[in-house]
């Protein structure tokens, strides 16, 4: 099994796949009693080998997934209502059941968090960032730190998840350092008998002798080595699983002058920029184009350096759809504020807030050379306004060049690219596994589950397949 991916849904799986079973923790009480009497029927029956479906009826939560409901609420019993029960489930390491994988990634594992500033403090709260068996609050407090308003920062969770691939003694099926380039569907018969050979002999059960796949998944890429050379390499697999996130594509507006250099789409521009001292309090504003928590992570900063910022989104301040109306105020005071600022300080009437004007309803036409730009409000009135730099931080997609037609025809909509929140990759909700191409499976933003805490019954999900598949559940 290959994964391409080496961020938190990867590295869950990888736990789940090294014989790290979960059971139902005798004598523990669910708050869920339904759930808590479809538990005690089969105690003896690891949470992998039962019939997930029949688990997850009835569940609600903040998941549409039913498994992600499900293995959160195991994990984290009362979580939603401010409760810190413990988990019910106890987890045992059975080795004869671990099914050889490799996890691919560019960076280390943590996947995307190595990229993002590590002082951004995380929208969930700490504990939901943890993963299986070594909650996060535990290894927060061996380095003698405590959480800040419940919440960690990008720095501690990605040290988190390298600490615990090491600690779970998962290091040996992770290569980082290497870019997956191409998956693809070939026939069995075309990999000559010296590769099959060498993979039986390398890899248990990539090879089932009784059961020979017609056909296997070819992953191709290149490893970066210390010298920054380009090693290729190519792996055959019969299952392959896409983990590797949205955070690669920055979404574009589309309009002129967007590829001008003073043009950015990642908030680390805008650090850059402040450290070489080009924007700074006496500079021409800042265009922040974006409502969501990016955009807002933006306006802080640029708010902390006393930089002027202009800020432009489509949608109306009380739009229940903005992200800032969804958020409680008392635990999320910052981005309480950056709404504040929004709602009382636009270019019709002047608010308390100094070097912040906010444009509601108003979109971005056309970037100039001269670093003027022209916004455009819902009535088709025009304005031009010299800035500094501009930062388009309207969300990201995924890249998936490396599947057949960009990965579209596993979309839900297979006229759409795949969106994670619009349009993810069609998956059975109780496997994980592409209904468009058997033995490929989606887990995180890919499926659809954006959050840390949600993406780990993805996990559960396919792992509970894959151990089908191979024949290491128990009958």
């Amino acid at each position: 099994i290959v994964f391409s991916g080496n961020g938190p849904s990867g590295i869950c799986l990888s736990y789940l796949l090294s014989g790290y079973t979960p059971y139902f923790k005798r004598h523990s009480l669910h708050p869920h009693p339904i759930l808590q009497r479809k538990l005690e029927e089969a105690p003896e029956v690891s949470v992998l080998d039962q019939d997930l479906e029949y688990l997850s009826e009835g569940l609600e939560g903040r998941s549409h997934n039913p498994v992600a409901l499900l293995f959160d609420t195991l994990q984290r019993p009362d979580t939603d209502f401010g409760g810190t029960a413990e988990s019910v489930l106890t987890w045992w390491h059975e080795p004869d059941r671990a099914i050889p994988h490799l996890v691919l990634g560019r960076n280390a594992p943590g996947g995307a968090w190595h990229s993002i500033e590590g002082s951004m403090i995380t929208l969930s709260r700490g504990e939901w960032m943890g993963l299986p068996d070594l909650p996060f609050k535990e290894w927060l407090k061996q380095k003698r730190r405590g959480l800040r308003n419940n919440r960690a920062t990008a720095e501690d969770i990605a040290q988190y998840y390298q600490h615990y691939v090491m600690k779970k003694g998962l290091q040996k099926n992770f290569r980082c350092g290497t870019v997956v380039t191409s998956v693809r569907k070939v026939s069995a018969e075309s990999i000559s008998n010296h590769t099959q050979k060498d993979l039986q002999e390398g890899s248990g059960s990539l090879w089932n002798s009784n059961e020979k796949s017609t056909e296997v998944f070819q992953v191709d890429g290149f490893f970066k080595t210390l010298e920054g050379d380009k090693e290729p390499f190519s792996i055959y697999a019969e299952n392959v699983v896409l983990a590797t996130g949205t955070y690669d594509n920055p979404t574009w507006l589309g309009v002129k002058g967007e590829n001008l250099s003073y043009v950015h789409h990642q908030l680390s521009a805008l650090e850059e920029a402040v450290k070489n001292n080009s924007v700074g309090i006496m500079s021409d504003p800042v265009l922040i184009v974006g409502a969501g928590l990016t955009a807002a992570d933006a306006i802080l900063f640029a708010h902390h350096c006393n930089i002027p910022v202009i800020h432009v989104f489509r949608r109306r301040v009380t739009d229940p759809g903005l992200i800032f109306n969804q958020l409680p105020k008392m635990m999320y005071p910052e981005y309480h504020k950056v709404h504040q600022m929004m709602k009382e300080q636009t270019a019709a009437c002047a608010g308390p807030y100094e070097h912040y004007i906010s444009f509601p309803e108003h979109h971005v036409l056309s970037f100039g050379k001269d670093k003027k730009c022209i916004l455009q409000d819902k009535n088709g009135c025009q304005k031009a306004y010299k800035i500094s730099m501009a930062l388009v931080l309207t969300g990201s997609n995924p890249n998936l060049s490396f599947l057949p037609n960009d990965g579209i025809d596993l979309a839900v909509d297979s006229d759409q690219p795949v969106n994670p929140k619009r349009n993810p990759i069609d998956v059975d909700p109780f496997t994980y596994e592409c209904t468009q191409e058997k033995g490929l499976y989606a887990l995180g933003p890919l499926a659809g589950d954006n959050f840390v805490r949600f993406v780990q019954g993805g996990a559960l999900a396919a792992a509970s397949s894959l151990l089908k598949k191979a024949n290491k559940n128990p009958p």
